[in-house]
């Protein structure tokens, strides 16, 4: 009984060298395929190659990121907010020939631009913007285009 233990034994024994040695033979194969035309070298160099690209990439990305955010910034100082209203200052004489422009940025800081129009003669006012808020009075039509330009 313990020769037939042992003969059985030795037999899964022989299968699993063999599953081995196929295996062996299969990845031999497919190293050689991998391989095929290639010496150690041109491996390294191909690794050098990728690893200097991967620095590049990443050099790369980093400038972009930075150029984005300042891009962010200017854009943040850049006039968004537009907003023309047209008034007549003189309702006794002509039309809706005067107008009052905002030109806001995010923080709401820019100018209005209005214009009183008459027979006579024509005026043109420009006034800073801080903050939403001017030093100068503003009048009922230049406040109107400042908070339609505002940006939300």
């Amino acid at each position: 009984m313990n020769t037939k233990l042992y003969s059985i034994f030795l037999i899964l024994l022989g299968i699993i060298a063999l599953i081995e040695f196929i295996w062996i033979l299969r990845t031999e194969k497919r190293l050689k395929k991998f391989f095929a035309g290639k010496k150690a070298k041109d491996l390294e160099d191909t690794i050098t190659i990728l690893e200097s690209d991967i620095t590049k990439l990443k050099k790369a990305k980093e400038n972009t990121e930075q150029e984005i955010a300042n891009i962010n910034i200017k854009l943040k100082k850049s006039i968004r907010g537009l907003e023309t209203i047209r008034f007549n200052p003189f309702p006794d004489q002509g039309s809706n020939q005067s107008f009052a422009i905002g030109f806001l940025n995010e923080e709401n800081d820019g100018l209005v631009l209005s214009s009183l129009y008459s027979r006579e003669r024509m005026s043109v006012f420009a006034k800073p913007i801080k903050n939403g808020k001017s030093l100068y009075e503003l009048s009922t039509e230049e406040k109107e285009a400042l908070k339609k330009a505002e940006i939300k």
